[in-house]
């Protein structure tokens, strides 16, 4: 889950992120975004100055800039809420990183709102209802299209949260907030040893192409390779194999190729680690060559599931199928 926190001054937003954080949810603010390119530029933080560093950035780079730089920081395996969502185009770029995101608006009376800011005594911050209606008019609404758009936010906001109470109050509403944002996707089998196989291919030492394959009997691991040249040899990256260094045209010279493929090297690093591959499945991130074919076959693989399709690729698809053995492309 990606829940981003949006409201006005003094609204509770900050509480809200911290009863997330107290349940696992890592947290991140497109404030920081901003203090950083601050800290770039050796600018002193004010409200004020994080205000139009916050607009010039959305108009130097667009105005989903902020949400852009924070989400190339996304970890897959982590639950994140998002502080100070201020721009609806952000609310986009967060909406189109993933399905689990959702946009919470903490909402506030005036008065309750301006006792808040007050208490927490930061300097620059409004000590009168009239300061704080002005500041918040310069959030809320303008004709830039790079300020602040708090209103249009809050249009596209999921839920909102009432916090004019009691914080017990509060976290209910979070909580209830929770148990309708509930949103869990696993990967497909295939889906999950592809993209390990995308991994491994990232050690293969070939300047041509990176390809990987990983065999799995019962949903389990036991083989993986990736191409380049045999153990013990000169690395292709290294001048190791003339045929790759010279960039041959695809599909010529093969028989002068001196690496080894990522299929043949999964099925012959088993057989070196004395482990069968009897009924295993290989997941190839590109479709068997005809040679690396007649070894899958012979070693007793029963299923091959590749992601890229190779121009050469229908004579190994047809032996493979010949042979009983089931083929399927993924992705």
């Amino acid at each position: 889950m990606i829940l981003g926190v949006s409201g006005l001054n003094g609204a509770g937003k900050g509480e809200v992120v911290r009863y997330l954080e107290q349940r696992s949810f890592y947290p991140l603010s497109l404030s920081d975004v901003i203090r950083e390119e601050l800290r770039s530029q050796g600018l002193e933080e004010t409200r004020e100055r994080m205000i139009e560093t916050g607009t010039a950035l959305r108009a130097a780079e667009g105005p989903g800039a902020l949400a852009e730089r924070l989400s190339r920081t996304f970890e897959p395996d982590r639950n994140y809420v998002i502080d100070s969502v201020r721009h609806p185009a952000e609310v986009e770029v967060l909406r189109g990183h993933t399905d689990a995101f959702r946009l919470i608006w903490v909402t506030a009376d005036d008065e309750t709102r301006l006792a808040r800011v007050r208490a927490r005594g930061r300097g620059g911050d409004p000590t009168t209802l009239e300061e704080l209606r002005r500041l918040e008019d310069r959030e809320t609404r303008s004709d830039d299209p790079a300020a602040q758009q708090l209103l249009a936010v809050r249009d596209l906001a999921d839920f909102t949260v009432e916090n004019d109470a009691d914080l017990a109050t509060l976290h209910a509403g979070v909580q209830g907030v929770l148990e309708q944002s509930f949103f869990f996707e696993r990967p497909s089998w295939d889906e999950y040893f592809i993209a390990i196989a995308q991994k491994v291919a990232s050690r293969s030492n070939c300047v041509k192409r990176k390809v990987g394959a990983v065999i799995a009997i019962d949903r389990r691991i036991v083989s993986t390779g990736y191409n380049g040249t045999p153990r013990g040899t000169r690395n292709c990256n290294e001048g190791g194999c003339p045929r790759c260094n010279s960039f041959a045209r695809s599909g010529s010279g093969l028989g002068e190729c001196l690496c080894s493929h990522g299929e043949e090297n999964a099925i012959t690093q088993a057989a070196y680690h004395g482990v069968s591959v009897r009924g295993g499945t290989l997941f190839t991130t590109l479709c068997p060559c005809l040679i690396c074919t007649k070894m899958i076959i012979n070693s007793g693989i029963e299923e091959v599931a590749y992601n890229a399709h190779y121009s050469l690729a229908d004579v190994s698809l047809a032996l493979l199928r010949e042979a009983g053995i089931k083929v399927r492309q993924v992705g």
